[in-house]
């Protein structure tokens, strides 16, 4: 059984982005075809139900510098009274996007990460595949979407029928693999031996928390806003995010060997995931890691 998986991270996706159009480039097909489960978490969500509904991995490029640039768009200076920016571009977005598609029109498995913020569980959406216990097939695939990529403090939740509360999926899985580990065992009944996993990172970055004398840190060292534009910083929550899969990665290694490609880079600076200026950055940067690894990718895709 092959498994994709894709990271969160924010803008930093069209990373994983570049790399998935330039393998479907030299391959001439789509990329989710070569899969039998796609994952992906908050912008990850974005790019694994693009690939479950066979759009083309350059337009999906082009969605995100289009949209990225009306999505962060701040609407409160600091965000301390309300969110640092407002889902409305976002949910428009993946309207445009999705459509009418349900998760119950989807047969191919996917799996989509989220938080029920108001029950404090972790959740996963789950496309029609006759996953047991699946009680969210009615929901739109663009709302599950908007539940995964919904940030805390950078985006309000989303609601789910009156129901719940809904954020970031990042917040427990940024990286799905052990979400897919899970569910290959479980409803396929797997053994560890037949999955293989290639699993997409969002970049690594060097996140500055330098050594200060003031001991007692505040919301200025973890959430620091910039002069004069009042620009908060997403530290706190792009450190977590990459806590959550570089531990989920070393702990996949371990479980999967072989089986189990990690494609990720250094990024050699901060970016933030809500700041558009590195997007030509990372799409070079995801061209070139395809490059320097496209055989071994293959390798692992078509054996």
């Amino acid at each position: 059984m092959k498994i994709l998986c894709i990271d969160g991270g924010g803008i930093r996706g069209v990373f994983a982005v570049s790399i998935l159009k330039a393998l479907e480039e030299e391959l001439k097909q789509p990329a989710g075809d070569y899969f039998d489960i796609i994952a992906g978490t908050s912008t990850g969500s974005i790019i694994a139900s693009s690939l479950v509904m066979k759009k083309d991995m350059s337009e999906v490029l082009k969605g995100y510098e289009s949209f990225g640039k009306k999505i962060f768009v701040k609407q409160a200076k600091v965000g301390l009274f309300k969110s640092v920016y407002s889902d409305k571009y976002m949910r428009r977005f993946f309207r445009k996007a999705f459509g009418e598609t349900e998760l119950s029109d989807i047969k191919k498995p996917l799996l989509i990460p989220a938080v029920d913020v108001t029950h404090g569980k972790p959740f996963v959406h789950r496309s029609n595949y006759g996953s047991p216990g699946n009680d969210s097939l009615s929901m739109k695939l663009w709302d599950a979407v908007l539940s995964s990529c919904s940030a805390p403090v950078y985006f309000p939740p989303n609601n789910i029928s009156n129901s719940y509360l809904s954020i970031d999926g990042g917040l427990w899985a940024n990286n799905p693999s052990l979400v897919c580990i899970t569910e290959a065992m479980h409803h396929f009944r797997m053994e560890l031996q037949n999955i293989k996993i290639l699993s997409l990172g969002t970049g690594l970055q060097k996140i500055d928390f330098t050594i200060d004398h003031d001991k007692y840190w505040g919301v200025k060292h973890w959430l620091p806003f910039q002069l004069p534009s009042m620009k908060v910083t997403p530290k706190l929550l792009d450190l977590a995010l990459h806590l959550s899969s570089e531990s989920v990665t070393y702990h996949c290694k371990h479980l999967l060997g072989e089986n189990y490609l990690r494609i990720n880079e250094e990024l050699g600076e901060e970016m933030p995931f809500d700041e558009i200026k590195f997007v030509e950055e990372l799409i070079i940067l995801g061209e070139k890691v395809y490059k320097d690894r496209r055989e071994e990718i293959k390798k692992f895709l078509l054996s």
